[in-house]
């Protein structure tokens, strides 16, 4: 949550920090979204790739190679399911007894589970073949409803849940709230995956996100702190994020790893007031991220970085920076609750 952020220079501290006041922020703020004024014509294009680090480092090859499968499906769809289903977690059980990271049931493993990897073995539990089993069932299933009208990816992950006898006979995705939800939350979350090809655009509630955040300068730094009135109203690096955001109606995760995946993630030299920074000792997998401020411009942050210290700012431009996310209201109602 932010006690591994450790001992680094540190720009401004204590009631330096809250002296320096708005106007540092607004200058910073101000200055950031004039340059900004050029990222929004923008023009991307190419293939699907995934956001750097947003796959964990031992799935991202299994995911770009299976996720390019077939023209319904891409990476980051692909692994927003993942996600979405199992949390990257291989030895997840539901209570309806689906299992391993693609979350199958053995009925459904017995007729499309693939010997991903060519070992002569067909394992629900092994990523290299359930990965794989994945696409190829998404695939499978998109022939089935391609004739059907509507966005065949849309129809494609509606018949991953519904089934597509479902998907057929409605004419497309069927009045399933579960159904409708589902698809709904992943193609949200694909944009979480996605290494983005084209403009970002800036969040609505950064201004009030970043006053909130603001207005904590200087408060001493509290492990597992979410602001409490018990707790004094200090905070750790995700507990304040969290508030940030929820001070503007966006309701984030709890922890930072979690909070990473609710936007897209723009490149650094697309950061943008508002977004949130992480931080982690291992760049190729963000479920090791383990601290997050939110960025106010000129390569600076709000952070609450490690006990013994207060709400300060500090600089992003670190060997542990890992990426930022531009938080959306969608991308975190989309986050899975049980991640």
């Amino acid at each position: 949550m932010g006690e591994g952020w450790g001992v680094r220079k540190v720009w401004v501290v204590g009631g330096a920090a809250v002296g320096l006041g708005i106007s540092f922020v607004m200058l910073l703020v101000v200055g950031v979204y004039v340059v900004a004024g050029n990222l929004l014509n923008g023009v991307g294009g190419g293939t699907v790739g995934l956001a750097k680090g947003a796959v964990p480092g031992a799935y991202k090859a299994l995911v770009q190679r299976w996720g390019n499968l077939c023209p319904a499906l891409n990476p980051a769809l692909l692994a927003a399911q993942l996600y979405q289903e199992s949390g990257w977690d291989p030895d997840v059980v539901s209570p309806a007894d689906a299992r391993g990271i693609a979350q199958f049931i053995p009925s459904t493993w017995a007729t499309h589970g693939i010997d991903g990897n060519a070992d002569g073995k067909r394992d629900i539990w092994d990523p290299n073949d359930a990965i794989p089993s994945a696409a190829s069932y998404d695939c499978e299933l998109s022939k089935y409803v391609e004739d059907v009208p509507g966005d065949t990816s849309d129809n494609m992950l509606a018949a991953y849940n519904a089934g597509a006898y479902r998907v057929i006979r409605a004419g497309g995705i069927p009045a399933i709230r579960e159904t409708q939800n589902y698809v709904k939350t992943i193609r949200t979350l694909e944009k979480s995956f996605a290494a983005p090809v084209s403009r970002v655009d800036p969040s609505r509630q950064a201004a009030s996100a970043i006053a909130y955040a603001q207005s904590k300068l200087g408060t001493p730094y509290l492990w597992g702190g979410t602001g409490t009135a018990e707790q004094g109203g200090r905070f750790d690096c995700s507990g304040l994020t969290q508030a940030a955001y929820q001070k503007v109606g966006v309701t984030l995760p709890r922890v930072a790893n979690d909070q990473y995946n609710a936007g897209p993630h723009p490149s650094r030299e697309e950061l943008l007031p508002g977004d949130l920074v992480f931080f982690s000792d291992d760049l190729t997998d963000s479920r090791a991220i383990r601290h997050v401020g939110i960025y106010v411009g000129g390569g600076y942050m709000i952070d609450a970085p490690r006990t013994n210290a207060v709400i300060r700012f500090d600089p992003i431009d670190t060997p542990d920076y890992f990426g930022a996310t531009r938080v959306t209201e969608d991308g975190a109602k989309a986050l899975p609750t049980s991640v």
